[in-house]
């Protein structure tokens, strides 16, 4: 018995897409040892001082400490500039791999008993990695840190009651004041990363519990796979940090309330948001004396907030369904409480997204969706590079966003039915050989490996 709580315990990498939560959990550890490296040279003040760095074109300019101590750390400490750029291809990476995670979840239906707690941590993480990211953009004072702001204050602004009060919170009586670096650091070094490592030594003890899902035709789990997925993440980071150049605030220069600069885009994760509040009309609406503006509140705070809620109550909502349509048997008698409770063992293998094309279907949906909503953040390059109007452009993506996903739901939903009948077909018939025989009708037809194997078993058999 023992044995047997050690096999279900240990760490099991027996199908490609489990590697996603392990990157992600890699990543993070990445992120907190080059994080400890950063805060000590990093000085998370507002404070105006003049430049005398190495970096000639901005010595002599007025900048904030927090600036210039960015600037130090990654042009005059050794391997300081490494060290920042691995941090920050890990914080991009950490987010992917919890994105993936959420997907592969949800389309292999592991998110059911008793793995729904887990569900909900993944879909906790990827906020918060999305809000580290932003807060870490943020530090730098740089010319996209001040973007940022602008951003968070007009999305704050448009929240009715309460904006005004957050935003005098976070910036004081003047934008963009002198404690928003100061809150956004203690988030990003303390707060955030504390969630994230509570979540993560949950996920674990709850994995080490329930024990791994695993697809029927998965292979035998490799119990080394851990220290093999350490050192794939860490090298890919390294090599990403020495090659890769990535958020170089010297070219970009010090924040200005009244500045941004040109051609300026957020990180990948934050490219939805962008492309929602690109595409959304002007729309205001005024209530009580109060103006509602639904430009920004509706895609910066609506859709999100629907998309997570969704996305948590999922398997709940399933659950509620599948159980109220579990009621009846194949007769259409109702069962009893005793019966449904006998017949329910929970989920032990996972699905096949072709075996759910309705879930499957909804998964697509949403990846288009937010496949648009990232695209429309490039409405004006996309104008220029294909010679339309911005207008044009924008409207096309307008519609996009409510037709596209329909669309997808449908082609998918066709394609895994689709594939069902050809596993059904494989199954009855074996798989194709590509040797054309003639029956005896005079009639051509595929002979199936089955046929052979029938043919042999016919041949070799002993006579009567």
């Amino acid at each position: 018995m023992r044995a047997l709580v050690l096999k279900r315990q240990s760490f099991r990498f027996g199908h490609w897409s489990f590697m996603f939560a392990e990157v992600a959990i890699w990543s993070f550890v990445v992120l907190v040892v080059t994080g400890l490296f950063l805060m000590v040279f990093f000085d998370p003040d507002m404070s105006p001082v003049l430049y005398q760095g190495v970096y000639t074109p901005l010595r002599g300019i007025p900048v904030s400490k927090a600036f210039d101590s960015t600037m130090h750390l990654s042009l005059e400490v050794r391997g300081g500039l490494f060290v920042r750029q691995v941090h920050h291809w890990a914080a991009l990476v950490f987010v992917a791999a919890v994105a993936l995670q959420l997907l592969r979840v949800f389309l292999t239906g592991a998110f059911r008993r008793p793995r729904m707690l887990q569900w909900l941590i993944w879909v906790t993480l990827l906020p918060l990695g999305m809000a580290a990211g932003e807060t870490g953009n943020i530090l730098p004072d740089d010319m996209l840190s001040g973007g940022s702001l602008w951003l968070i204050q007009s999305v704050l602004l448009s929240i009715p009651v309460v904006g005004s009060y957050a935003v005098q919170l976070l910036f004081g009586p003047a934008f963009p004041g002198e404690s928003i670096i100061p809150i956004m650091h203690w988030a990003h070094v303390l707060v955030i990363p504390a969630a994230v490592a509570v979540l993560l030594v949950a996920r674990e003890w709850l994995v080490r519990r329930h024990g791994h899902s695993r697809f029927a035709a998965s292979v035998s789990g490799r119990t080394a796979a851990r220290p093999l997925m350490a050192g794939a993440t860490i090298g890919v980071l390294v090599i990403l940090g020495m090659g890769f150049q990535i958020a170089p605030i010297w070219l970009y220069g010090p924040a200005g309330p009244g500045q941004i600069s040109a051609g300026s885009v957020p990180d990948w994760y934050m490219g939805f948001l962008d492309g929602a509040l690109r595409i959304m009309p002007g729309w205001e609406l005024t209530l009580g004396g109060y103006t509602l503006s639904l430009a920004v509140l509706v895609p910066a705070l609506v859709v999100p907030g629907l998309f997570f809620t969704v996305l948590a109550g999922y398997p709940m909502a399933e659950r509620l369904i599948v159980r109220r349509l579990a009621r009846y048997d194949a007769l259409g008698r109702p069962k009893t409480k005793s019966r449904m409770a006998n017949e329910w063992t929970g989920p032990v293998v996972l699905d096949r997204p072709r075996e759910a094309p309705v879930k499957t279907g909804i998964a697509a949906a949403g990846v288009v969706f937010y496949g648009l909503l990232w695209a429309a953040a490039a409405n004006d390059q996309l104008a220029h590079e294909f010679q339309l109007s911005v207008e044009a452009v924008t409207i096309f993506f307008r519609f996009a966003v409510v037709i596209g996903p329909v669309i997808a739901f449908w082609v998918t939903h066709r394609l895994c039915l689709g594939l069902q009948l050809q596993d059904r077909h494989s199954n009855e018939h074996g798989p194709e050989s590509g040797v054309i025989v003639r029956n005896a009708q005079g009639g051509f037809h595929d002979r199936s490996d089955q046929e052979d194997h029938e043919g042999e078993l016919a041949i070799t058999a002993p006579a009567d």
